[in-house]
């Protein structure tokens, strides 16, 4: 590395179990050498932005994030492209919504042009509002800006209050709000976050709009490296199949079944090549260090499969960490047991 630059990389694990990179840059601005004195640990996070979409809100829920620096960029592509390129050790993407289902570009890049790996997950619930610029009013709006994703999410409302609007695609919600506020036209309305109404100076037509009060997004942490297992983990890959013949995803998934490995998702999509030629992303409980998990994998690419490794990582959710203590406590407690019971076997000696 260029050390003109004033800057060096190490390797270090997070706090929260993931892996990453720490960028380490002299903040004296000075030109004399680097010491201990004059050094701050800084990582650098890459998100879907501008700022003020979900996925900024995802990562400022995590501390050790927040506290690096964050980078916004325009498209999901480029949060991948941000973090092979050096300018970031993390990436934040959305991958599933619990509406509309998976991001089809997240997956379709993790699949076929990245080889970064899913360092953790973040749920984050998702409550979608209409905005306008002031003095708008919902009789007034005429087009809607918004990324695809949040107006399926929507679409009943859309449907029931706003029938026949055109709706125009953005990159994200916040990205939308933003061109809103810009606009000089009239009518144009923006689906965004509460937050990117307020950043952006909008005013908020309707509220919660979303169909299901449930919504929620899941939302990737990428990286290099596979993080620590912590005893709940989630481990995701995908699979192509080597031939199109009957039976051939159920081959795959009796591998799983037979060492009682739980699926958490199965979802198939195009291979890009011919019409009809699909890959399957599975998800599954474990961590990849586990000997169970590890013969299962190796015997899935041996015999059934290609087979891309997307990561080993923490599960988000209610109860995770609460899981995670538990699940410690018990292989420590396995550990002893089974070490007091090696103890115990005589040398051949004796």
């Amino acid at each position: 590395m260029d050390l003109t630059k004033r800057c060096m990389i190490i390797e270090e694990v997070c706090p929260r179990g993931g892996f990453a990179e720490f960028h380490i840059r002299d903040d004296t601005g000075g030109g004399g050498p680097l010491g201990t004195s004059n050094l701050s640990l800084v990582i650098r996070v890459a998100y879907l932005g501008p700022e003020g979409t979900f996925t900024e809100e995802a990562l400022r829920t995590q501390a050790d994030l927040v506290a690096g620096e964050t980078i916004p960029v325009r498209s999901v592509p480029e949060v991948f492209a941000t973090v092979e390129r050096g300018e970031a050790e993390l990436g934040l993407v959305p991958i599933e919504n619990a509406i509309e289902g998976a991001v089809a570009l997240t997956l379709d890049v993790l699949a076929f042009e990245s080889e970064l790996l899913i360092q953790r997950e973040v749920d984050l619930p998702i409550s979608l509002n209409l905005c306008a610029r002031p003095g708008t009013t919902l009789r007034d709006v005429r087009s809607i800006l918004t990324m695809p994703m949040a107006v399926g999410q929507c679409r009943e409302w859309l449907e029931l209050k706003l029938p026949g609007v055109e709706v125009r695609a953005a990159n994200s919600t916040a990205e939308a709000a933003q061109e809103v506020s810009r606009s000089r036209k009239a009518g144009i309305a923006a689906i965004a976050n509460a937050g990117a109404a307020k950043k952006y100076g909008l005013k908020n037509l309707a509220t919660a709009i979303e169909d299901h009060d449930r919504n929620q997004t899941r939302f990737v942490l990428l990286g290099r490296g596979v993080p620590a297992p912590t005893g709940h983990d989630r481990t995701s890959i995908v699979c192509f199949q080597r031939s199109d013949r009957p039976g051939s995803l159920l081959a795959m998934l009796q591998e799983f079944a037979a060492r009682t490995i739980n699926l958490t998702k199965v979802e198939s999509r195009p291979t890009k090549h011919t019409l009809g030629d699909y890959c399957f992303f599975i998800d599954f409980e474990g961590h990849v260090s586990e000997p169970l998990v590890a013969d299962c994998l190796r015997t899935l690419a041996a015999k059934q499969a290609k087979v891309k490794f997307l990561g080993s990582y923490p599960v988000a959710g209610s109860g995770a960490v609460a899981r995670r203590s538990a699940a410690g406590k018990s292989w420590r407690d396995a550990n002893s047991w089974v070490d007091a019971l090696q103890a115990q076997v005589r040398s051949e000696d004796e």
